[in-house]
């Protein structure tokens, strides 16, 4: 395998607009060999995930959050039921033969059977006061996580089976197997005997492997998956499927008119983006691509034609320009002031050491001779357990924490001559009154820390003043 194919990773919103999906992604109009020499990796149907380990915003327990909560018999139970009655009713939306919609469901009750035995033994083993089965929770977690991703796999290659299509349901999930490799050699091991030119894998976006998916990269895990495929089968372009452009704001803020699709960019703007959660890509996805030279494609998957973003490493902007305005529109900003900091070494040590341990996501930091500052994504009740961990280590620092908002001002080359002192002055007309700002010396993006409530307007000014502005100014010159 090399060089010839795509590798092409489908989102769970675009899961589950089946019709489009096939319309504009799987088939899109291809016959014959020009059907092949791809690669899908597929997330579970949209919702999926959320029933069967918790809702990723809200966190309502799925079948997981029920099961280490110890909910009752029934509780877990009644959590897995209404996850086979999803995906039986998925099922039914999706196949038209009667005889596939049975398989489907078939292979749905034989996997959830299989978990759900496995559950009940646990439970049975925790209801024994001398067993500890707290480490056994984690891969009642990796069980639950890609049963979501083998229905949606399966199902898939049977529906473009029953159109013909030579599809190949590869399954990495280990449901039923203890031998725990590696990530890449189980990826190898599955590929290795498919002969592209005339075969589609639909692969299951969760593999079971020794380090963990989960474990290591939370719900961004199918995204890993999808990376080190294309790493190690050295595919020509890696291609994520999603159900939007990747534009210069949210066209939600700014107006869908204003909100302009990105073009190209490079991976030192994908990792900003990751950085303030922004779901390009995953940052631990998106260094094996960059640093194998494998250009990344985001696309829309209701957008057929739209060639979408194409993101690679040595592109850099022809005149230095604004991208994308993005931010996070709440999180905590820590400060650790101590005046016996001055000449000292260690003290930021101590409090990564203290972020590590609570598991606090830091968007960025500044420091000068006394004062550290995080600005970090986390809830007000795990910053108040990291400033008391670090009051015990430093009775005498002061320690606070305060909740602002971030909005960054991003793209591959912003080195403009005037570009910080008009940002300011957009601002400055909204009355945003500006708590911190940050330049970095790449100039790849700057970042405003602002009010929470002003997060919006922010986002909407300095979009208008350093994108529209500029490119309205830019096509008046050239039409002169």
């Amino acid at each position: 395998m090399s060089g010839l194919h795509s590798v092409e990773k489908i989102g769970g919103t675009s899961m589950a607009a089946t019709a489009s999906l096939f319309d504009n992604v799987l088939i899109a109009g291809r016959s014959g060999d020009d059907l092949y020499n791809r690669i899908f990796v597929v997330s579970a149907y949209a919702g999926m995930t959320d029933l069967l380990l918790e809702h990723k915003k809200s966190g309502v327990p799925g079948v997981y959050g029920r099961f280490i909560a110890d909910d009752g018999a029934d509780g877990w139970l009644e959590a897995m039921a209404k996850v086979r009655e999803a995906m039986h009713d998925r099922n039914g939306e999706m196949f038209a033969r009667t005889a596939s919609l049975e398989e489907a469901n078939a292979f749905v009750d034989l996997r959830i059977a299989a978990v759900q035995d496995c559950l009940a033994d646990l439970g049975r083993l925790r209801s024994h006061g001398r067993f500890c089965v707290k480490e056994q929770l984690l891969t009642v977690r990796e069980l639950l996580a890609g049963l979501g991703e083998a229905h949606s796999a399966h199902s898939t290659a049977l529906l473009l089976r029953d159109r013909g299509i030579n599809a190949a349901f590869v399954d990495l999930t280990l449901w039923d197997q203890d031998d725990l490799r590696s990530l890449d050699e189980r990826i190898v091991e599955a590929l290795e005997p498919i002969d592209l030119r005339h075969t589609m894998p639909i692969v299951t976006g969760y593999a079971g492997c020794r380090e963990g998916m989960v474990r290591r990269y939370a719900r961004g895990y199918s995204e890993m998956t999808f990376s080190r495929i294309a790493v190690l089968t050295h595919a020509r372009e890696a291609i994520i499927h999603k159900e939007f452009h990747l534009s210069s704001a949210d066209p939600r803020l700014v107006g869908e008119a204003a909100a302009r699709k990105i073009g190209r960019t490079n991976y030192d703007v994908a990792d900003q983006l990751a950085n303030l959660g922004m779901e390009a890509i995953h940052p631990r996805a998106g260094r094996g691509l960059r640093q194998t030279s494998i250009p990344l494609r985001v696309r829309n998957t209701f957008d057929r034609e739209d060639e979408g973003t194409l993101i690679c490493g040595d592109y850099v902007s022809d005149t230095p320009r604004v991208e994308i305005i993005t931010g996070v529109r709440s999180m905590q900003a820590l400060q650790f002031f101590e005046q016996d900091m001055v000449g000292e070494k260690g003290y930021d040590a101590a409090i990564l050491d203290a972020l590590t341990r609570h598991g606090a996501w830091i968007v960025s930091k500044s420091s000068n001779a006394n004062t550290i500052t995080h600005y970090l994504s986390i809830d007000a009740a795990t910053v108040k357990r990291i400033m008391a961990d670090l009051q015990s280590l430093y009775p005498d620092a002061a320690i606070s924490a305060q909740p602002v908002a971030m909005v960054s001002v991003i793209g591959s080359d912003i080195s403009r001559p005037g570009l910080v002192p008009d940002a300011l002055d957009a601002l400055a007309q909204a009355n945003i009154d500006m708590i911190a700002m940050q330049h970095q010396i790449r100039n790849v993006d700057i970042q405003f820390i602002i009010d929470c409530a002003n997060f919006d307007t922010a986002v909407r000014v300095l979009h208008q003043r350093l994108i529209e502005d500029v490119a309205d100014q830019s096509e008046g010159r050239q039409a002169a």
